[in-house]
């Protein structure tokens, strides 16, 4: 049987465009040229900007440094525009690799879940807060009557688990939201230390509540970043709050606020307990959506999905999350994002 004598990047699912030292394309393999909507014999020698139109993304290519990479997603294509993922790679004598990516089923696949989730939320939103608001009217009634204790528990029960689903939906929407993003506005001056102060403040009582103590440790002169003040305080609620449910009574939750050992161009900020830990098996997955660790050991409930929102939020600012734990012995959880190189506290 004769060997193909087809390239063997013309077998790669993903598109390829290799350009020489003086910005011209050398090579296009067969994706590429799907994606992209041109022939080859229309591809090779043209230069990045005469191929896919698009000045930005021009100049941020140019930008990568010899032995650099960047990645950048972009809408190309002529007969049939597509939305792209590239990827690209310098080589230390000037050339340049580019692998594209057809993201467009992906993007619609996703928006479609985002509308599913937004529809499914406000749809549920209604009779959720009629049993809830029905719920307490039964509770208070039960209060003035003559009621057995048995009835007044499970009224009680009901309420609790109303207030779960309510949660449930209400972070299911915000999940989506935050997936799409709808709503991160990064224009805010931010403070973490006086975020992370604001954020202890309004979880105190609810340590106090359970025998824990909240301590805030902050590195003096930290530069201010630039982000989204709401939702930086939700990560920081959320990652406290979880701190807390964890912990044991009599326990200390500490939230500290410095720079990022590993690049001091970021910040960093903890949040330490003293609790249960998470078991090894759970760790790369505590920030999946509905993921949860042994319910039984759990003081109070949760959806699941705090920390995946805190993932998406902390990703959105450029930036990553993480957990040092063990089990027995507490956790750690950590997320840095860079310092704003604009702010007045940011100055050198």
């Amino acid at each position: 049987m004769p060997a193909s004598s087809t390239p063997v990047d013309d077998l790669l699912p993903v598109g390829l465009l290799q350009f020489d030292p003086g910005r011209r394309i050398t090579r296009a393999n067969a994706a590429a040229c799907v994606i992209l909507g041109l022939s080859a014999d229309r591809i090779i020698g043209r230069s990045l900007m005469e191929t896919m139109l698009d000045a930005r993304l021009e100049a941020a290519l140019d930008a990568i440094p010899p032995g650099g990479s960047a990645t950048a997603e972009a809408r190309l294509g002529r007969v049939s525009p597509r939305n792209v993922a590239l990827r690209a790679q310098r080589g230390d004598d000037g050339t340049l690799a580019i692998v594209l990516e057809d993201v467009t089923e992906l993007k619609r696949l996703r928006q479609m879940r985002t509308e599913f989730i937004d529809n499914l939320s406000h749809e549920l939103r209604t009779p959720i807060s009629t049993v809830t608001l029905l719920a307490e009217t039964l509770s208070r009634e039960a209060q003035l009557a003559e009621v057995p204790e048995r009835i007044r528990d499970r009224i009680a029960r009901i309420e609790v688990e109303t207030g779960h689903l309510a949660q449930m939906v209400n972070e299911l929407l915000d999940l989506a939201r935050i997936e799409g993003w709808t709503q991160l506005r990064l224009a805010d001056d931010i403070d973490l230390a006086v975020l992370a102060a604001a954020s202890a403040e309004r979880l105190r009582l609810f340590a106090e509540r359970q025998g824990v103590t909240l301590l805030v440790d902050v590195e003096p002169g930290i530069p201010h970043v630039v982000g989204d003040e709401d939702r930086l305080g939700q990560v920081l609620v959320n990652l406290v709050h979880n701190a807390v449910k964890f912990s044991p009574d009599g326990g200390v939750v500490r939230i500290g606020v410095g720079r990022s050992p590993g690049d001091e161009s970021f910040a960093a900020v903890a949040v330490q307990d003293h609790g249960i830990g998470i078991a090894r098996a759970d760790r790369p997955r505590v920030f999946e959506r509905f993921y949860k660790v042994d319910r039984a050991r759990v003081r109070g409930g949760g959806t699941g999905l705090g920390l995946a929102i805190s993932r998406h939020i902390i990703e959105g600012h450029g930036g990553s999350i993480g957990v040092e734990s063990e089990e027995g012995r507490g956790s750690t959880f950590t997320f840095t994002i860079p310092f704003s190189q604009t702010s007045p506290a940011g100055r050198p």
